[in-house]
């Protein structure tokens, strides 16, 4: 029988250096879904010929919870729907993205109402890596983050970021989406 990707692997089949946030086991899929390995960044101004890369828009909305460790949303990107589950905070956060159909998207989008945010996304090749470069619209115009994913934790300390980057931002509460989209951040 072949395992799900909700159940838990021997360290043999899983990715280099991933770790569970709260065990510290080595995994790279286990109950609590996907580990994202993430750092974000303040943008100090974007790189010569960033307008002419691959770009998607970008709407996110947050459903009301009680819990500052689980953020669950919905989110639009381009023609595609998605619900998404993210718990933790920092660099290792455990995400598991879900597809789902336009209508089902539409039937929860009211949902969210009051805590959503609107940006375009361009992604920018830095060496080996991918630089998501989010420019926020309206209200939180003028912001500009940078968010890189890695393989592993090692790999996101041995990243060394390119000049047009600016202070990280990885774990800082008041950059995070879901607070941005409840108090926008005014630039």
């Amino acid at each position: 029988m072949r395992p799900s990707r909700w159940q838990f692997r021997p360290a043999k089949s899983l990715g280099r250096g991933v770790f569970h946030p709260l065990t510290g086991m080595p995994l790279r899929w286990n109950l609590y879904g996907h580990m994202e390995i993430e750092r974000k960044f303040l943008v100090k101004s974007p790189p010569a010929g960033w307008r002419h890369v691959a770009k998607s828009r970008i709407d996110q909305g947050y459903f009301p919870i009680a819990s500052d460790e689980l953020e669950i949303r919905l989110r639009r990107k381009d023609a595609s729907h998605f619900l998404t589950i993210k718990s933790g905070r920092g660099r290792v956060r455990v995400e598991e993205e879900i597809p789902i159909p336009r209508k089902r998207f539409a039937a929860l989008w009211p949902l969210t109402r009051g805590s959503r945010i609107s940006k375009d996304r361009y992604r920018i090749p830095c060496g080996k890596r991918t630089i998501e470069l989010d420019v926020y619209r309206p209200p939180n115009r003028g912001l500009r983050t940078a968010d890189i994913e890695f393989p592993s934790k090692r790999d996101s300390t041995r990243f060394h970021p390119p000049h047009w980057l600016g202070r990280e931002i990885t774990g800082n509460e008041r950059y995070a989406n879901r607070r941005l989209a409840a108090r926008p951040r005014r630039t």
